[in-house]
């Protein structure tokens, strides 16, 4: 095996700080060493934070190029020509470390405000399908919703210093969807 090196510190750096920063020199296959430093930098100094917000919305899941017949063996119930409704529960998380002045990651009423100024009130009570601008000319399943709703939220959530971690949207009791981005 060759010779790595593996950088300890008890310092809290970002992983650019952490570049070219080495203490022991120890024997182990490079693979390892990135397994540690990834390790350190995403579990140790993360804290995860979730807030959950609800709506109701319409849709209807179909494809303008099947015709009814294909979309109603695909989509069953859901391709219904009349639309139908859930009420959806959204649950972003997102991480980070905590702000030593504040003991925040980041402050809950801010996260509940960026949600439902870029989310919550756009699909409130609005038909997903025809209502709704960043899910224009998408089929309307909970995967695409939650893609899409990532796309909305990363940019605000990024400028506060945060990573969006996940997006999970439950449209029933029994069936939701995680996207990790």
């Amino acid at each position: 095996m060759m010779e790595r090196e593996i950088r300890v510190s008890k310092e809290r750096k970002t992983q650019a700080d952490m570049e070219g920063e080495y203490i022991y020199i120890i024997h182990y296959p490079s693979s390892i060493i990135h397994f540690i430093r990834i390790f350190a930098f995403y579990f140790i100094v993360m804290i995860y934070i979730t807030r959950k917000a609800s709506f109701n919305a319409a849709h209807k899941l179909a494809r303008t190029d099947w015709d009814d017949d294909k979309n109603n063996e695909v989509y069953g119930k859901c391709a219904n020509p009349n639309w139908h409704g859930h009420n959806y529960w959204l649950y972003v998380t997102v991480k980070g470390e905590v702000n030593p002045e504040t003991g925040f990651l980041v402050d809950l009423k801010w996260l509940k405000d960026v949600m439902n100024n870029y989310v919550v009130d756009k699909v409130d009570h609005k038909n997903l399908n025809l209502d709704v601008d960043f899910m224009k000319g998408k089929l309307a399943s909970t995967e695409n919703l939650a893609i899409e709703i990532w796309k909305q939220l990363w940019a605000p959530i990024a400028e506060s210093g945060a990573v969006l971690h996940c997006v999970k949207i439950y449209e029933t009791e029994n069936n939701f969807v995680e996207y990790f981005g």
